[in-house]
């Protein structure tokens, strides 16, 4: 048990005055390390509470620079922070939060080939991420290395929280999805969108898992996931069970080391097709030439009214089959959406209806308002 200072004793003055925590417990906080995969939404309030907490190690995993569309949900970082590497702000926040964390950060992305090492030395791993591959790979690793895995995610108005461990009894993340969506099925918060409190609440509740794991205090949500719907503010929990199939914490795992994970969940260089493409400066020249071409915009209309691109006709992707008579058939059909991805499927439904000069605007509305429109508003 590692002992505290002075200064700690006063810090932590209202965890030491609960019967059931007490010094025990707070010294317990100070001897684990935690892993926190992300420093984003969920990320924020994970290294947060838990600095404040009195955690004695906390590791952060993260490339990505500091977006002003963060700053809606990602409490961790301010105005300041705009262009600054996430894991240099968070670093300069937390020790400000509580200068007796040991802070290590990893600016990288969390990959089957740096996994192992770095999460060998944490105690307790939080996934706080918001892609299907790094929440496998981060499950796996937990498995392997017997540490507890705490899960959540979140989407919209709606979130899930859990505790995978196997070693402790508890199923694993596979246990529960076996086989990922196909690719595109399930929005990421980048497309579909997330209240901002969301994350607030799910990434909260994470921390606190942690700290009933590490300090034995009450029943973590081993074997059980709750799902929070904000609108109505209905909690349910939900009972999971181990599959003693799974290929990872199964009784004859097949799975013993990490695999390829963008594969696995399908996002592979052909997930998208292979079709026409031009620049937003090409977009741009021909705009300014007088090329008579037909802007087709298939994002949503919420998101037209966010950001559009003047004279671009909306046709959402999913009703686009049903109305392609709307579209000219004697012009170039130029296709954007908000970065690429939706705009190449419509590129190429369209080419198997007959179109034959049809092209995706690579980057989509977001490369536009990067490179050509400053003034224009990203989301």
């Amino acid at each position: 048990m590692s002992d505290l200072t002075t200064d700690e004793l006063s810090r932590y003055a209202r965890h030491l005055a609960i019967p059931e925590f007490g010094i025990e417990g707070q010294r317990k906080l100070k001897a684990v390390r935690v892993l926190c995969i992300g420093a984003g939404g969920l990320g924020s309030p994970i290294s947060m509470y838990l600095a404040a907490a009195g955690i004695g190690g906390l590791g952060l995993v993260d490339p990505d620079v500091v977006e002003i569309t963060n700053l809606q949900r990602q409490i961790l970082f301010g105005q300041k922070d705009l262009g600054r590497k996430k894991l240099e702000a968070a670093r300069d926040r937390l020790a400000d939060i509580n200068p007796h964390v040991d802070i290590q950060v990893y600016p990288e992305l969390f990959t089957a080939a740096n996994a192992m090492k770095i999460a060998a030395d944490y105690d307790v791993i939080i996934d706080g991420t918001d892609n299907f591959p790094t929440r496998y790979l981060s499950n796996d690793v937990a498995v392997w290395l017997r540490k507890p895995n705490v899960y959540g995610s979140i989407l919209r108005f709606d979130g899930q929280v859990g505790v995978f461990a196997p070693h402790l009894g508890a199923p694993c993340y596979r246990c529960m999805c076996p086989q990922p969506p196909p690719p595109g099925m399930v929005p990421s918060c980048a497309e579909g969108g997330v209240l901002g409190v969301l994350p607030g609440l799910i990434g909260t509740m994470q921390a606190l898992e942690a700290i009933k794991l590490i300090t034995g205090i009450g029943q973590p949500l081993l074997g059980k996931l709750m799902h929070v719907d904000t609108l109505s503010m209905r909690f349910r929990t939900l009972t999971l069970r181990r599959d003693p199939t799974c290929p990872v914490c199964g009784d004859q795992p097949t799975i013993t080391e990490p695999i390829d994970y963008q594969g696995f969940c399908g996002i592979t260089a052909s997930t998208l097709p292979t079709v026409p493409t031009m620049t937003v400066h090409e977009l741009k020249q021909l705009r300014e030439s007088g090329d008579n071409h037909f802007l087709l915009d298939v994002r949503e209309p919420h998101e037209q009214s966010i950001s559009r691109i003047e004279g671009a006709v909306l046709i959402p992707l999913g009703e686009l089959g049903l109305r392609t008579a709307e579209l000219p058939r004697d012009k170039r059909i130029l296709v954007h959406c908000k970065s690429g991805g939706r705009s190449a499927r419509a590129v190429s439904l369209l080419r198997d209806e007959g179109f034959e000069d049809v092209w995706n605007i690579s980057g989509g509305i977001i490369a536009w308002a990067r490179e050509i429109d400053p003034k224009m508003a990203e989301y």
